[in-house]
């Protein structure tokens, strides 16, 4: 069975990575990874160095990337990316295309993929984040696919509701818990010999993406997290960087302002799946408007200051503090997160056999 795997981003990467492990170690699958978006950006790390890194090749690679931060870059991009994979479609054929989760330009190449009749396979549907264009991005992409492997009944039966069918759903947990159960991670020793950090000290890990519902706020609410930040003598900061989203680059110039005039403040562009994971495990809690603090940070369990709505709808579980982005909100978390007692651990994402339960359910379907 020829798969192909669309991949465009760092994050989404990580979580697809025991998946394209299996496919490509199951000789019923030929496996064909085709890289966009930021994996071929200078600016935001190059990631696709990772993907060759951890041993898989890459034969499809399509530029993509926004010139800039701006609603036209955005929309330009999107335009970009359908217009080619139109004609890479047109030239290759799949089985089965992956497509993950719920960004702008996943939604582009699955738009143009739709009219070619590709057979797409959706990680991550069902999900819900009002605070964020992605949002349509991703139900769009549902209505578009073959197949859905959602993470938790709760979305599964979100996804049937969005489709009007309950065919080809299922409910396989998340990608990302076999990758923790999976994973050596770095010890502390390891991790400051390669990033030049030292987690023995009291860190927040630190990741702030724009709200793309409400741009006209998002100076304000960067400005308001740079103030709580302030007051955070106590932790080392460690802030990833943002994704390519509409007024990315305003966060960006604005986090990078604060970390060059903080000693406990550094920046990092990207760690890489297994950096992230493991400064992700050693960290006292995250802080942030990510995806990555609801189905990884339940894992550890860590606790996660959710900031503001951009992941508005999506599950919520125990190690979750939910504050509007305004800096006394912020303090107040910080301080019930420093007295609040040991997390239990948290179930609602599987056991860790999602890619297992996927390529079985690609070998029954006559294909």
């Amino acid at each position: 069975m020829k798969i192909g795997v669309l991949t465009s981003s760092r994050a989404e990467y990580g979580i697809y990575y025991p998946l394209l492990q299996r496919l490509k170690n199951d000789p019923f699958f030929e496996l064909e990874i085709i890289a966009f978006g930021t994996h071929l950006s200078v600016e935001h790390g190059y990631t696709i160095n990772q993907i060759l890194a951890d041993g898989f090749e890459v034969p499809h690679k399509l530029e993509t990337v926004p010139k800039g931060d701006t609603s036209f870059d955005i929309s330009s991009s999107m335009g970009l990316t359908i217009e080619r994979f139109a004609a890479f479609w047109s030239k290759h054929s799949f089985d089965v295309v992956f497509a993950l989760g719920d960004r702008y330009e996943m939604f582009a190449a699955v738009s143009a993929a739709f009219p070619f009749n590709i057979k797409i396979a959706h990680i991550s549907g069902g999900e819900t984040t009002l605070g964020a264009i992605d949002n349509a991005y991703r139900h769009a992409i549902s209505l578009m696919s073959t197949y859905h492997f959602a993470s938790t009944d709760v979305y599964k039966n979100r996804v049937i509701e969005i489709i009007g069918s309950d065919e080809n759903v299922y409910n396989v947990g998340a990608l990302n818990i076999e990758n923790f159960i999976q994973q050596k991670y770095l010890s502390i020793d390891a991790f400051k010999e390669r990033f030049n950090i030292d987690l023995s000290l009291p860190s927040i890990l630190i990741t702030f993406h724009p709200e793309t519902i409400a741009l006209d706020k998002n100076v304000v609410y960067v400005e308001e997290l740079i103030k709580a930040l302030e007051q955070c003598n106590a932790y080392q900061l460690i802030i990833t960087m943002p994704n390519a989203d509409t007024m990315g680059n305003v966060i960006r110039a604005k986090l990078n302002e604060f970390i060059a005039v903080h000693k406990n403040a550094i920046g990092v562009e990207s760690f890489g799946m297994l950096g992230y994971i493991s400064c992700m495990k050693y960290c006292a809690f995250m802080l942030g408007n990510t995806s990555s603090g609801f189905v990884e940070a339940s894992f550890f369990p860590k606790y996660v200051i959710n900031l503001g709505d951009r992941q508005k709808g999506r599950l919520l579980t125990p190690n979750i503090i939910t504050v509007p982005i305004e800096k006394e909100a912020i303090l107040a978390a910080v301080k019930k997160i420093q007295s609040a007692p040991q997390l239990s651990n948290i179930f609602e994402y599987g056991k860790g056999d999602a890619s297992e339960q996927i390529c079985q359910i690609l070998k029954s379907k006559n294909i």
